[in-house]
Order: C-alpha cells, then structure tokens, then sequence
C-alpha cells in the first residue's frame, strides 16, 4: 500500500507554528508558505513543504541565490521559534 501524504489544515498548521490563523492565511495569501486550495475557504497545507518554505536564509534572498519571490517582511521560522 502507498503512503498517503498528509495535509493539515491552517488551524493544524497554526497551533504547530504557535501563531494565529489569521497569520497562516496570510503567508499563504502572500505566497510566503505553500497551500493547496481545494475551494475558495478550505486551503490545505503539507508541513514539510511549510518547514522548507519558512526556512530559507535571509542572507541568500539578500544576495539573489534564491530566486522564488518572497516577501522578506514576513517572519522566518526560526524567528516564529523565538517568539514562543
């Protein structure tokens, strides 16, 4: 049998992160994690891919190695680590 991957919903997703729900759509709605939308209200997200998305060096968006479009306002994951 395959392994199915598994996706949390942004309440799932927030209480991991420790930050609201609210903050969780954002970073979606500004691209900043990734999210699968199934409908215009339910959006799914896979840790994994949220892990990687939020930790990305600032040092390496600063000198153009990374080249996907990131809002650098938002905060790291590392960052939301420090904030609990």
């Amino acid at each position: 049998m395959e392994e199915r991957e598994e996706f949390l919903t942004a309440k799932q997703i927030a209480a991991y992160l420790q930050v609201s729900e609210s903050t969780v759509r954002r970073l979606a709605a500004k691209r900043r994690i990734p999210s699968v939308r199934i409908t215009p209200r339910l959006i799914r997200f896979h840790l994994d891919a949220v892990r990687e998305a939020l930790d990305v060096p600032r040092h390496r968006i600063r000198h153009g190695e990374y080249t996907e479009p990131v809002d650098d306002a938002q905060l790291s994951f590392d960052d939301l680590l420090l904030l609990s």
